[in-house]
C-alpha cells in the first residue's frame, strides 16, 4: 500500500494549529506529521486529512457530523482516533485538538525505547 502525502500546505496549517506549548511536539508518524504529549500522539495530518484521539463516545459524535474511522491502512481501524470532517484548514476545529490534547495529557507517559 502507497501512504498518502500531506502537501507543504497541509503541512504548514497543521503546525499553527497545534497547540504551542512546552509539553507538545511534533514529529514524523505513518510519513506524515503527528503531534505528541508526554509521547502520546493526539492529533496528525494523513495526507490532507486531519484526525484527532478522543474517546469512544465523542468519536461517535464527530462520525455523526461525517468525520470517520481512522484507517493507515484499508480495514485496520486505529482505535481511539477519528478523521475530522469538512475543510480543517478553512475552518480549524480547535476545540477537538483542545480536548484530543486534555484527553491523551491525562494518559501514563511513554517511556524512551531503549536503544
Amino acid at each position: 500500500m502507497k501512504m498518502p502525502k500531506p502537501s507543504e500546505e497541509a503541512k504548514a496549517a497543521f503546525a499553527k494549529i497545534v497547540p504551542d506549548e512546552p509539553a507538545v511536539t511534533l514529529r514524523p508518524m505513518f510519513g506524515q506529521m503527528s503531534a505528541f504529549v508526554n509521547g502520546n500522539m493526539f492529533c496528525g495530518i494523513f495526507g490532507e486529512e486531519l484526525m484527532v484521539r478522543l474517546p469512544e463516545d465523542e468519536i461517535a459524535k464527530v462520525k455523526k457530523q461525517g468525520g470517520r474511522d481512522f484507517e493507515p491502512m484499508a480495514g485496520h481501524k486505529m482505535g481511539g482516533y477519528v478523521v475530522v470532517p469538512g475543510d480543517w484548514r478553512a475552518k480549524p476545529p480547535h476545540a477537538l485538538i483542545k480536548r484530543a490534547l486534555e484527553v491523551t495529557r491525562m494518559m501514563p507517559a511513554k517511556k524512551p525505547k531503549k536503544t
